[in-house]
């Protein structure tokens, strides 16, 4: 980035005599040189103003601050730090008249989608895109940071575990277009419904310009529910044949998905190197956003062969003979039935499933974890291994619903070690739970207990 300290505090309301350059930001004390303008962000268990003497002695370029402080370097006074955040990556982002943005949020899928979009907006020109979990009201901003002049295209994830967080968000990065991938019941406890949930997510509209396209799922049935005369809204589907781009002819071979992507006269065969129906929602979604902006249907598809899943979200390794898929990244009622789904498909032998709590569900967790576990015993699963407190729930109605093999657990060590007397040669294993709970240090254990990289 390179902005003026005269431009940015002028972006924040107030004025700095200095034409000095900035080329970058940071909320991290320990990350700062003397181009860089440091936030002081007030955290659950840090406050940045504690470590502006630090920045200063470090010779940092300025300070953002909303608490007085004795500091030798140049400081810009807001009202509140966060707010100011967001406020200086919305007029950063602004001074790019040519960027198209693409926002997207929703209760399951929003990183999946975010990647597979960003591969079919590469075929475009050069394309930013969320790393990590950098989608809330600290981390959007600094990706928008990250935008340059070779930057043709944006895709933004919008995360939200309350109201008015997706309205910050994208009136900061004020979009083009934006996805909505699914209303299921994530946050649920903060937001009491789904209902309250669907209000939450679109909440979206507030950044759009008027006219502006919104793609939503119209399987879901609170998003295939909504109206707004305002918007071009599209919707995206599978079953709901009055969707304006359907999915047809879906073919699960080996480890890929095939399906032919249709509007009107356009018909496309995409495939995309994973499994799991809940993919092909999150590649339409994807497609759908290519044709809007003229991308040719060939390149879309060449796009999308080029996704790769990011981070633990089913990433499928081959290990010790064994099969793992790794999925640890978030958990809801429907991923984790997504996930039993992806196991079915790809499992040759025995279908081995481990499964963790879901986490911020509320009054909703004990209806939550029994629904998966019938579910693991509608899917046949050879065994069900589940983790935590939450699972106990899991594992009764699993039982309940006929499975002979279910196990709970809470001590991962325990966990741990009856996997490793139990898996053989041939099996697949399904990791799959919260964040929170990192499973992946059960996983991680077998690979070392089995000498894998």
């Amino acid at each position: 980035m390179k902005l003026r300290l005269t431009d940015a505090a002028k972006a924040l309301g107030t004025s700095l005599d200095s034409e000095k350059i900035i080329n970058r930001v940071s909320i991290d004390s320990r990350d700062v040189d003397e181009n860089t303008l440091f936030f002081a962000i007030k955290g659950e268990r840090f406050d940045g103003h504690d470590f502006v003497k630090d920045v200063a002695e470090k010779g940092v370029g300025a300070v953002v601050c909303h608490k007085s402080v004795d500091c030798s370097s140049p400081v810009i006074y807001v009202k509140d730090t966060k707010d100011a955040l967001l406020q200086l990556a919305a007029y950063y982002k602004s001074t790019f008249k040519d960027l198209t943005l693409i926002a997207l949020t929703g209760s399951v899928g929003k990183t999946t989608t975010k990647e597979m979009v960003a591969c079919v907006m590469e075929q475009s020109g050069e394309t930013l895109k969320t790393e990590g979990n950098f989608n809330n009201e600290i981390g959007m901003p600094r990706t928008l940071f990250r935008l340059t002049e070779s930057t043709k295209n944006a895709v933004i994830e919008m995360g939200m575990d309350g109201f008015g967080q997706i309205s910050a968000l994208t009136r900061c990065a004020k979009p083009d277009c934006a996805i909505i991938t699914n209303i299921g019941v994530s946050h649920i406890e903060i937001l009491g419904s789904r209902e309250g949930i669907l209000k939450a997510k679109l909440e979206m509209l507030e950044g759009l310009s008027k006219g502006a396209s919104i793609f939503l799922n119209g399987d879901n049935d609170l998003l295939s529910t909504v109206k707004n005369d305002d918007y071009n809204i599209v919707f995206f589907g599978i079953e709901n044949k009055n969707c304006d781009i359907l999915a047809e002819d879906i073919k699960e071979i080996g480890l890929s998905t095939e399906f032919v992507a249709v509007k009107g006269d356009i018909r496309q065969k995409i495939t995309i190197p994973t499994v799991g129906i809940h993919n092909v929602y999150d590649a339409l979604s994807a497609f759908a956003v290519g044709l809007h902006y003229n991308i040719p249907p060939e390149k879309i598809a060449e796009g999308l062969r080029n996704y790769a899943p990011s981070g633990m979200r089913q990433r499928i390794r081959e290990a010790g003979g064994i099969t793992v898929i790794e999925d640890c990244y978030n958990a809801s009622p429907d991923s984790q039935k997504a996930g039993l789904n992806s196991l079915c498909k790809i499992a040759k032998q025995r279908k081995i499933a481990v499964l963790g709590d879901m986490l911020e569900l509320g009054d909703y967790s004990e209806e939550a974890h029994r629904t998966v576990g019938e579910y693991a015993a509608e899917c046949n699963i050879d065994m069900l291994y589940a983790y935590g407190k939450e699972s106990e729930y899991m594992a009764d109605s699993a039982k309940k619903s006929g499975m002979d093999k279910v196990f709970a657990y809470t001590d991962k060590t325990e966990l741990t070690d009856a996997l490793l007397s139990e898996i053989k040669n041939g099996d697949t294993l399904l990791f799959k739970a919260s964040r929170g709970m990192r499973l992946e240090e059960v996983f991680e254990k077998i690979y070392e207990q089995w000498d894998v990289e």
